[in-house]
């Protein structure tokens, strides 16, 4: 429990929303210190819970002390000892009936002392214990204060994960000044649910959660209430948005897939069933007058680019303008090349729109667009800049969108004008038990299949003190007019992890190839990223030493062989991510993962299964098992934080039950529930204008 004698400081509830200054006490620096650990509104402290708690609980005597151990004693103060030498520590004689203790301060004024510990008074302490030449003592204790105020040292004390700037008095009177003031909610749940989960109110839950007075576990009925509240704002969120975009009249596209078939007709490979499915829920949704905003999902090298443009076709029909997007100018090529190619033998006009792309052509290429004359624009995701002009927009397809969060996407539905329909891809596999989590504002298509023409990746482990037969292996490769990716964790030698280096492993390849090796990470310039992967792409190197910035969907159809070393420091989706950079072409692509002995259960697992299987969903469902969501491939790159309390693992039955809840709701007057989206800053998503 709090002791702290309650104050009011909010005037209403919707002052847990002002900015974290606007606490008394609470200036520019402590702000600054308190910004470091994600703290900037009041609201903020709420779910920064401790992790542990220090029991100040234990009074004693002084004949009792425990060196070593937190202990909390009452004492008179019988003497000050302030010595006139230059950095030597104040120290004060203390005692009870039982013994004597100094209390020792380092970097404390005289005035100070004198203040806290007036001669021959009783006073409580509580501190770390030690014994130092033959006395007991405290260095700098954590609490002191007079007797009448036992109740509030002698006690279990929360725990907090601060930074530096911060102390845990400091921090406490913050966040214990606005826990004792937090205002009283109206309910948004019915009794049913309440006595289902035998929940207690919000603010009962997030003052036991604060007071740890029950251990901070993720399956306690307190924070199992936090959490449910949390995902019900997140869905509630995806749900508006999802009925806005349903709300959305447009003028429907009418075709009748003419140049689409002729596509299909002239490919060297017939399309799997996934991807036919998915361009039929394509279509239907263009011809729909409602505006499309749909995500499509597929597995590495399942083919959603062929589908992108198919459909593309079809927009392209009625007269209306598309956009084809890229993260980087790389893809945008492979992208452009690849639509030039299924669109010879038609009348659509087709231009590249990248960073690298000249003044003269770029000025060309816009005022062509904003006249109509360009059918189908590709480029990177620079495409959404104000000055780019479209004359009638109709489709807009953004590739490799795992780095847009949910405002985000919004913001790009919303540009493209009433008339524009979305889709969005990505091959970053999301476990199925998340999808709605994360997408359920879109309609989904899902590409389970590869193309039949794709030969399964073979994948073979082999202990890192073996690395010299990959030698050999590599040669052979090379000898079968086929390209070599070699990734490692690290761009330099570190002398605390113990991991490979980039720049190591180029210098040991480099001299066993000297002209066929090359190296790429993150700290290069993006020209020189460019650069270095389109003489890989020309095949003037033949080796390419990288980090894993080599995870975007670039097709490099002669790489066959991708060795990844120190494979179980990686997680099970982003090793699978990785193997999908190879045997993208007819021939057979091979994986090794390097490790190191004595790997753990956990190491042995995660390559058995990427042995076993190429499902890159299942294999995502088991990683989420492995590591948890925080860690599974995208979510860090999401674009939001997605969840502060709510865990999908632990909480798997609370997002069952808030899915099939809002669905029994949704006819109800929700605004109950609008505050509760604002407390898991989700309210911005909804109601903000976007640019």
């Amino acid at each position: 429990m709090y002791y702290i004698l309650s104050m009011t400081i909010f005037k209403n509830k919707d002052d847990l929303f002002k900015n974290i200054s606007f606490l008394k006490g609470v200036g520019p620096k402590l702000s600054k210190y308190l910004k470091n650990k994600r703290i900037e509104k009041i609201n903020d402290l709420l779910w920064h819970l401790p992790y542990s708690s220090t029991d100040r609980s234990d009074m004693v005597t002084l004949d009792k002390l425990e060196p070593g151990k937190i202990q909390t004693i009452k004492v008179r103060v019988k003497r000050h000892n302030f010595p006139r030498i230059r950095n030597l520590p104040n120290k004060v004689i203390c005692e009870d009936d039982f013994g004597k203790i100094d209390i020792v301060f380092f970097n404390s004024r005289e005035n100070y002392i004198k203040a806290v510990l007036p001669l021959n008074k009783w006073v409580l302490l509580s501190g770390k214990v030690n014994y130092y030449k033959n006395s007991y003592q405290i260095t700098n204790p954590d609490y002191i204060t007079s007797i009448n105020k036992i109740d509030y040292v002698k006690k279990k004390i929360p725990k907090y994960s601060l930074t530096e700037g911060l102390n845990e008095k400091s921090y406490r009177k913050i966040i214990e000044k606005v826990i004792m003031n937090l205002p009283d909610l109206d309910e948004w749940y019915d009794n049913d649910t309440l006595k289902k989960f035998n929940f207690k109110s919000w603010k009962e839950s997030i003052l036991k959660l604060h007071s740890y007075e029950i251990d901070n576990d993720l399956n306690n009925k307190y924070r199992r209430r936090l959490a449910l509240d949390e995902i019900m704002s997140n869905l509630m969120v995806l749900s508006k948005n999802r009925k806005r975009f349903k709300e959305t009249n447009k003028k429907n596209k009418i075709f009748d897939n003419l140049i689409a078939k002729h596509i299909v007709e002239n490919l060297n490979y017939k399309l799997t069933k996934g991807q036919e499915e998915a361009i039929n829920e394509i279509n239907k949704d263009l011809k729909s007058d409602k505006k499309m905003f749909r995500i499509l999902q597929g597995d590495v090298g399942s083919g959603k680019t062929i589908v992108s443009l198919i459909t593309s076709a079809n927009v392209l029909e009625t007269g209306f303008q598309t956009s084809l997007m890229a993260p980087t100018a790389i893809l945008a090529k492979q992208h452009y090349n690849l639509a030039k190619k299924i669109f010879e033998k038609t009348k659509i006009k087709i231009e590249l729109l990248t960073g690298k792309t000249d003044y003269k052509t770029r000025k060309k290429i816009l005022a062509e667009l904003k006249k109509g004359k360009i059918d189908l624009l590709i480029g990177t995701h620079a495409l959404f800049q104000k000055k780019i002009e479209f004359k009638n927009l109709g489709y807009i397809i953004i590739d490799e969108q795992h780095k847009f969060g949910v405002k985000q996407r919004m913001s790009l539905a919303e540009k493209g004008g009433k008339n524009c329909d979305v889709l969005l891809m990505s091959a970053t596999p999301i476990p199925r038990t998340m999808m709605l989590t994360i997408y359920g504002d879109m309609d989904v298509s899902r590409l389970l299949e590869k193309p039949k023409n794709r030969l399964p990746i073979l994948t073979y482990s082999k202990p890192e003190k073996k690395i010299d037969e990959l030698v050999k292996i590599i040669k052979k490769d090379l000898s079968d007019n086929n390209q070599v990716f070699w990734v490692c964790p690290l761009i330099n030698d570190s002398q605390i992890l113990d991991y490979s280096s980039v720049t190591k492993r180029y210098e040991w390849l480099k001299k066993k190839f000297p002209s066929q090796t090359s190296i790429l990470h993150g700290e290069l310039k993006q020209d020189e990223k460019d650069l270095i992967l389109e003489k890989f792409l020309q095949k003037k190197t033949k080796i390419l030493v990288s980090t894993t910035v080599i995870e975007v969907g670039i097709d490099f159809p002669d790489a066959n062989l991708i060795i990844i070393e120190n494979a179980n420091k990686f997680g099970l989706a982003q090793l699978h991510q990785l193997r999908g950079r190879v045997g993208r072409g007819s021939r057979q692509g091979k994986c090794i993962l390097l490790f190191k002995d004595n790997l753990s259960k956990n190491s042995i697992q995660r390559i058995k299964i990427l042995k076993k299987s190429s499902d890159g969903f299942l294999i995502a469902e088991e990683d989420m098992k492995m590591r948890g969501f925080g860690d599974i491939i995208g979510f860090q790159q999401s674009g939001d934080k997605f969840f502060k309390i709510a865990d999908p693992i632990n909480h798997a039955d609370l997002f069952v039950y808030a899915e099939n809840y809002l669905e029994k709701i949704e006819n109800d007057n929700l605004e109950k529930f609008d505050f509760l989206i604002k407390l898991y800053d989700k309210a911005e998503i909804i109601y903000s204008k976007n640019d």
